[in-house]
């Protein structure tokens, strides 16, 4: 049965020494290249300018509020 499926499909052409084969390979690099970068990334926890604008902004208008409710006596 399985010498029937290798003969009809002609599977040498996956091989590693044939281009298609070396293409999937290179291409499975490139995507666990890109998994172990991912992982890197979140694990790090960096966070963009644009991230720490936005939370610089929301802790001012946080203080601001805070400022309204509790004004300070003289």
């Amino acid at each position: 049965m399985i010498f029937l499926l290798t003969t009809a499909l002609d599977l040498k052409i996956f091989s590693p020494s044939e281009p298609i084969g070396i293409l999937i390979i290179f291409l499975g690099l490139i995507f666990t290249g890109m998994i172990f970068y991912i992982i890197y990334a979140v694990s790090t926890n960096k966070e963009s300018l644009e991230d720490k604008k936005i939370r610089t902004k929301k802790e001012y208008l946080q203080k601001e509020k805070i400022g309204k409710l509790f004004p300070k006596k003289k």
